[in-house]
């Protein structure tokens, strides 16, 4: 739903009734991810897309019916047939497991307190029932970010604080996904799949090293919608005029900067100075922290070099394997701007568990789950 977040805090600010449609379950090469909503409110008035046009005049309908019956939600299931493909209506091969749900905003007040926290940049996870008993299916909760209070209500007493759990923890990782809840590792005797729409701050791309290299790869991070810090320990270069595009230059050294700035699972750590006072001491940290990635930049002669002069500061080896250098994937790149296109195209790969190989040289599904590449083995990271 995060992807009409602004329609949706209006209506709800006019306490306007409307259905939703949210993609709950994705398999194959559907073209959107789950979390994707359409919404329609009753003068027929709709916003958003769950796949780029291929099922939506079938979703609106649905939704419209919704609204009218102005019953449970319901489910649908929109797939690829070769005798009808677009009557189904996915040409693209995937599948879309759809709730559809009517919203009264005046009944969920948190939903718009929630909305509102969105549009002020804040953190915010909504927890979504997508599947369980009947009179819990669709019901949903909020947490917010600043104290993670839960505000909503899923079911009694466990069920409430078990969903709330898995908001918090999702919301912690910045990352909108489906969690199965129940059981007695969770405290819950209902059995239920909840969906949970993450909104979180920015992840963050730090980056070492005034150089030409760091102007594009930092313009290159704000595109793809990092919070980019760009850091230096000479004045002369680390200035907002060098670096116009990054959301803050700091100036200091690298080491003693990473102690105190916050990373999280998300945060990638790009080194560009090759300078050994610089680097040693911060990759002996960043190699440490739970960061999504840590790269730095240099020849082969040089990354050899700074691999035996981390084993000698005593850097573990399971630390110095997450070290990628030389930084980047292997474009050819030559420019400052090539080059911050191969960094960029290896934080992303890693990030998503992608294997950076051309598409036309692999089989399978474009888009994959999380899940399907973790059980696919080692050999696609």
């Amino acid at each position: 739903m995060l992807n009409i977040a602004d329609t949706l805090h209006r209506w709800c600010r006019e306490a306007r009734p409307f259905a939703l449609a949210t993609v709950v379950g994705v398999h194959g090469s559907a073209p959107l991810p789950t979390g994707t909503s359409v919404a329609v409110d009753e003068d027929g008035n709709a916003v958003g897309s769950i796949s780029g046009g291929c099922v939506e005049g079938a979703v609106y309908e649905l939704c419209r019916q919704v609204l009218r019956d102005r019953g449970a939600p319901r489910r649908a299931w929109f797939g690829y047939s070769d005798d009808d493909a677009f009557a189904v209506g996915l040409t693209c091969g995937g599948e879309l497991d759809v709730v559809v749900q009517r919203i009264d905003p005046a009944g969920r007040p948190h939903l718009l307190t929630a909305l509102s926290e969105i549009a002020r940049g804040r953190p915010v996870a909504v927890a979504q029932v997508v599947d369980g008993p009947e009179h819990l299916l669709g019901s949903t909760l909020s947490v917010l970010g600043d104290d993670h209070a839960a505000h909503g209500r899923v079911g009694d007493g466990p069920v409430n604080r078990a969903v709330a759990e898995h908001a918090r923890a999702l919301l912690r990782t910045g990352r909108t996904a489906r969690a199965d809840i129940g059981g007695e590792a969770d405290g819950c005797p209902e059995r239920l799949s909840v969906l949970v729409h993450v909104h979180a701050s920015p992840p963050r791309l730090l980056v070492f090293g005034a150089v030409d290299f760091a102007a594009a790869l930092s313009r290159a991070g704000r595109f793809l919608g990092y919070h980019v810090t760009v850091c230096d320990a000479r004045p002369v270069f680390a200035t907002t005029a060098r670096f116009p595009h990054a959301d803050e230059v700091v100036v200091d050294w690298p080491h003693r900067y990473l102690e105190h700035t916050e990373v999280d699972e998300r945060t990638a750590v790009c080194v560009l100075t090759h300078d050994a006072k610089f680097d040693i001491p911060l990759l002996r940290l960043a190699l440490g922290l739970p960061v999504a990635y840590v790269g730095a930049m240099g020849s082969r002669r040089t990354h050899a070099e700074r691999l035996r002069l981390l084993r000698e500061e005593g850097v573990p080896d399971d630390h110095v394997a997450r070290l990628r250098s030389p930084i980047g994937l292997d474009l050819g790149a030559r420019t400052p701007e090539e080059t911050a296109v191969s960094i960029t195209a290896e934080i992303i790969a890693r990030a998503n568990h992608g294997t950076g190989r051309p598409l036309s040289g692999i089989t399978g599904p474009i888009h994959r789950d999380l899940h399907d590449y973790r059980t696919a083995g080692a050999s696609l990271l």
